[in-house]
C-alpha cells in the first residue's frame, strides 16, 4: 500500500490506529513522527510543556519489534500525551507550577505506568492549570493554552477549558491519539465540551492517584481524553485496576469497556433532572439538551424527570471542600525538600518567600480559603457543614439510582467557550461557575462522561454529561455512542 501521509495519521482515531499497527500497515515510528511533526507545527497553541520526541520514538521502536514478532499490549505502539499532573519517572513533571519547576521523579505514577505496560509510547507532558486549580488553563506558569477552535468569523483566542487544557488542546487538534486528565470538580470532562471531544471522569476509586499531584484527595481522579467514546473506553481499561499503594483505589475486576460500546440502550431509564435548568442558561443549551434526551429515546431509552434536590448547594459545597484539601495537601511545598527555594533570614522567612514566589495568584486564592474554613471557630460552621451537605448530594443521586434510573443526563457546561482574558480578570466566582453542572459527580464520587452533542450559533463546541451509578462505566459507554453516533465527530478547522 501506499505510504501514509503524517496528516492522515494524525486523523486517525486511536482504535484505528491501533488495527492498522496491527495489521502492520503503518509502524509506530511512522506514527509517532507523524505526531512529534503536529507538535511542532502547532506550538502556537502551548498544548505541550515538555515534548518528549527522543523517549518517544525509542518507545515506539521498542514497540515495534514487539508487533513484528506478533506480541504487544492493547495500546503498543500508540502515541500519547500525559497531563503534567503525572508523575513520570525521569521526565520533568512540575504541575505547572513556578514551585515545581525543576522537580524530576525518581517514580512513575501508577496510571501512567499501566499505559507503558500496555505499550503506549510517551510524547510528552501536557499543559494544565497550576496544580489544576482553574477551568481555563489560564493559570498554568508556562502561559495559557490557545484551543484549536474558533469561533466563526473571529480570529480570537478560545480558552480550551481547564484544568486540562493541554490534554484537551492536543487531542482535538491530533497532536496525539489519547491524552490523560485529571478530573476534581470537571476538570476532565469541562474541557473535552470545550474542544469537541470524549471525557470521562470515572469512578472514585477506579484509577490510582499514586504519583498524581494532589490537588483535593477526596475528589481528585484521574481519566483519558479521546476523540471517540470507542477510544475512551480503550484508554480507561488500560488506566483502571488496584493499586496497593493506594488506599482509596478499589480492588475490583477492570471490564472491557470497548464491548460496551454499541451496546443496545433500549429499557435504559434515563433522568433528566429539573434543578439543572439554571437561571440564565443559554437557549441553545436547553435545546442540546433536549436533542440529547430524544437521540437516547430513539434508541429506546425511557426519559423521565428526576429530582437532585441539593444541587444548589453542590459549588459553594465543593469550593470549601476543595480548597481545605488543598491548604493541607500544599503544605508540603516549602523549600525544604525539592522544588524552589527562596532564601531568609529564618526558617519562618524562607516558607513565606518560597511559596509567596512559588504559587500563583489563584492556588494562593485557594489554600488562603482553605486554612480560613479549616481555622478554629470556623470549622464546624463551614467545612464540616460542606461536608454533611456532600452527603446529602450523594444521597440525592442514591436515591434516583433506587429509583431504577441507569444514567441521568445533564450538560457538560452552561455555555460554549469563552475567549482568553474575558473572565480571568474579574470576579472569581464568575470563571467558578463554569463548574456548575459537574462538581455534583465529584462530591458524590460518581463517574460521568462529556461527548460532544453539536456546535453553537459561533461554531463552538457543546457538550452533554451522563452520570452514571457507582462502577457502573460500561453505562456510559453504551449511552455516549448512541449520542456520538447522532452528533457526529466534531474536528476544529485548522488555522494553526
Amino acid at each position: 500500500m501506499n505510504s501514509p501521509t503524517s496528516g492522515s495519521l494524525t486523523s486517525l482515531s486511536l482504535a484505528e490506529a491501533r488495527d492498522a499497527l496491527r495489521k502492520r500497515d503503518v509502524t509506530s515510528v511512522e506514527l509517532t513522527e507523524a505526531h512529534l511533526d503536529a507538535i511542532a507545527e502547532a506550538r502556537v497553541l502551548n498544548a505541550y510543556v515538555l515534548e518528549t520526541p527522543d523517549k518517544a520514538l525509542a518507545m515506539a521502536k521498542a514497540s515495534d519489534a514487539k508487533l513484528a514478532k506478533g506480541e504487544g499490549g492493547p495500546l503498543e505502539g500508540l502515541p500519547l500525551g500525559i497531563k503534567d499532573m503525572f508523575a513520570t519517572e525521569g521526565v520533568r513533571t512540575t504541575a505547572c507550577a513556578k514551585i515545581l519547576e525543576n522537580f524530576v521523579p525518581v517514580y512513575e505514577s501508577t496510571v501512567t505506568s499501566h499505559l507503558w505496560r500496555d505499550g503506549a509510547v510517551m510524547l510528552g507532558k501536557l499543559n494544565n492549570d497550576e496544580f489544576a486549580m482553574g477551568s481555563s488553563n489560564e493559570t498554568s506558569r508556562f502561559g495559557p493554552v490557545i484551543s484549536p477552535w474558533r469561533r466563526s468569523g473571529s480570529t480570537a483566542a478560545i480558552v480550551p477549558g481547564g484544568s486540562s487544557g493541554g490534554s484537551a488542546a492536543a487531542v482535538s487538534a491530533g497532536l496525539c491519539l489519547g491524552a490523560t486528565g485529571t478530573d476534581t470538580g470537571g476538570s476532565i470532562r469541562q474541557p473535552a465540551a470545550f474542544a469537541g471531544i470524549v471525557g470521562i471522569k470515572p469512578t472514585y476509586g477506579r484509577c490510582s492517584r499514586w504519583g498524581v499531584v494532589a490537588f483535593a484527595s477526596s475528589l481528585d481522579q484521574a481519566g483519558p481524553f479521546a476523540r471517540t467514546v470507542r477510544d475512551s473506553a480503550i484508554l480507561l481499561r488500560s488506566m483502571a485496576g488496584h493499586d496497593p499503594k493506594d488506599t482509596t483505589c478499589v480492588d475490583r475486576p477492570v471490564p472491557d469497556y470497548e464491548v460496551a460500546v454499541g451496546r443496545s440502550v433500549k429499557g435504559m431509564k434515563i433522568g433528566i433532572p429539573k434543578e439543572y435548568r439554571v437561571a440564565g442558561m443559554p437557549d441553545e443549551i436547553e435545546a442540546l439538551w433536549r436533542r440529547g434526551a430524544e437521540w437516547l429515546k430513539a434508541a429506546g431509552a425511557e426519559i423521565v424527570e428526576v429530582s437532585l434536590p441539593h444541587t444548589k448547594y453542590a459549588l459553594p459545597a465543593y469550593y470549601i471542600v476543595a480548597p481545605a484539601e488543598a491548604s493541607s495537601n500544599l503544605a508540603r511545598y516549602d523549600g525544604v525538600r525539592f522544588g524552589v527555594r527562596v532564601p531568609g533570614n529564618d526558617i519562618t522567612e524562607m516558607y513565606e518567600k518560597t511559596r509567596a514566589a512559588g504559587f500563583g495568584p489563584e492556588v494562593r486564592r485557594r489554600i488562603m480559603i482553605g486554612t480560613y474554613v479549616l481555622s478554629a471557630g470556623y470549622y464546624d460552621a463551614y467545612y464540616l457543614r460542606a461536608q454533611q451537605v456532600r452527603t446529602l448530594i450523594k444521597k440525592d443521586f442514591e436515591d434516583c439510582f433506587d429509583a431504577g434510573v441507569h444514567a441521568i443526563l445533564t450538560p457538560a457546561t452552561p455555555s460554549s467557550a469563552f475567549g482568553i482574558g474575558e473572565k480571568s480578570s474579574g470576579d472569581p466566582v464568575e470563571m467558578y461557575l463554569n463548574d456548575i453542572f459537574t462538581v455534583t459527580v465529584n462530591m458524590a464520587g460518581l463517574p460521568g462522561i462529556a461527548v460532544p452533542g453539536g456546535l453553537d450559533a459561533q461554531g463552538l463546541p457543546l457538550g452533554l454529561q451522563l452520570i452514571g451509578r457507582p462502577f457502573d462505566e460500561e453505562t456510559l459507554f453504551s449511552l455516549a455512542s448512541v449520542i456520538e453516533q447522532d452528533a457526529g465527530r466534531l474536528t476544529p478547522a485548522r488555522w494553526w
